[in-house]
């Protein structure tokens, strides 16, 4: 077999990984869009928000503790305890459930009914506000975040590939665990989705807001248990871009690479994000290994966004997203 071939296949593989975490993010925007009807442009930064949690509260940290120094002249940084991941974990979803009775409460309970070019702009100001938040919380140090998720090469495929091509492929046994978690994360979010009394509640809201309301659906319940939800897969994906990269700011950069996922699935399907971020993990991928050397490189930073202007043009709901129609 050639070795270019060879190397495609692995490139593939390690396209699907990476496709794989794009997806994670996007599941986020895909559950508010579908419950609220608002595009969450902090979704981004919840997973950075969220991993930031979750490392401070592993490591003992003080939260505010550089504000509290400044303000009182102390030198308080740590409690001096560590917590075991899973409780940590445990404590940041709490954190995440807080954050989002908190987002209900004072920004969204007051924006029912308004155009969803002022919901978006809303989401903007929440990004930057968490941003901030999380900085003065925890600081700006780039943090390493151990979970105890297997990571490095995965020595099964590396000696089966070799055994089979007289080549080892290179996978990461953390792209392979968040592969098993994404497709857990949508079977239960499908199954929610569609089969519970609280899933088709949140559809109902996402239709239409004021007809929720006249039939008894709670409004304020939908909203914060979605905007919890959310927050749970923003969890997910920052720790396992965390684990994978470190937890720093750029983290939150991570929602814009989640657009063009967003434009080829449809905003509002959950299979959706999973389908249209595997496309674009390949494709940046295999149009590297293919095109890239004949154009100078780089041009995973700019496919998945030509790619989905493409998509835009001839298909604007996505692959799966639904076909609006308005007559006038």
């Amino acid at each position: 077999m050639p070795d270019q071939l060879i190397f495609g296949m692995e490139v593939f593989l390690n396209g699907l990984m990476a496709g794989v975490l794009y997806a994670l993010v996007a599941l986020g925007f895909v559950l508010i869009y579908k419950a609220s009807g608002i595009f969450n442009y902090a979704q981004g930064v919840m997973a950075l928000f969220s991993a930031l949690t979750l490392v401070g509260i592993m490591e003992g940290q003080v939260p505010f503790g550089h504000l509290i120094n400044a303000i009182f002249g102390t030198e308080i940084h740590h409690f001096g305890w560590h917590v075991p991941a899973v409780l940590a974990i445990l404590l940041t979803m709490g954190v995440m459930v807080l954050l989002a009775v908190c987002v209900q409460k004072f920004v969204f309970r007051h924006l029912v009914g308004q155009e969803p070019i002022i919901l978006f702009m809303a989401t903007i100001g929440l990004a930057y506000f968490l941003e901030g938040v999380g900085d003065i919380m925890w600081g700006s140090e780039i943090k390493k975040l151990e979970v105890g998720l297997p990571q490095g090469i995965n020595t099964l495929i590396d000696e089966t590939t070799y055994g089979w091509f007289g080549y080892g492929f290179f996978i990461d046994n953390l792209d392979l665990v968040a592969t098993a978690i994404a497709i857990l994360l949508v079977s239960a979010l499908v199954i929610f989705a569609q089969y519970t009394k609280q899933g088709r509640a949140m559809r109902a809201v996402a239709d239409d807001h004021q007809a929720a309301l006249s039939v008894g659906v709670s409004l304020n319940f939908i909203w914060i248990m979605v905007w919890s939800v959310a927050g749970f897969v923003a969890l997910v994906a920052g720790i396992m871009w965390g684990a994978k990269s470190g937890v720093q700011f750029s983290l939150s950069l991570i929602a814009l690479k989640a657009l063009p996922v967003l434009m080829l699935g449809g905003f509002t399907s959950i299979p959706g994000a999973i389908i249209g971020g595997l496309i674009i993990g390949v494709g940046e991928k295999m149009f590297e290994f293919a095109v890239g050397p004949l154009v100078g490189g780089a041009t995973e930073n700019w496919f998945a966004y030509v790619l989905a202007l493409i998509f835009l043009v001839f298909r604007p709901q996505g692959l799966f997203g639904e076909k609006i129609i308005e007559r006038v």
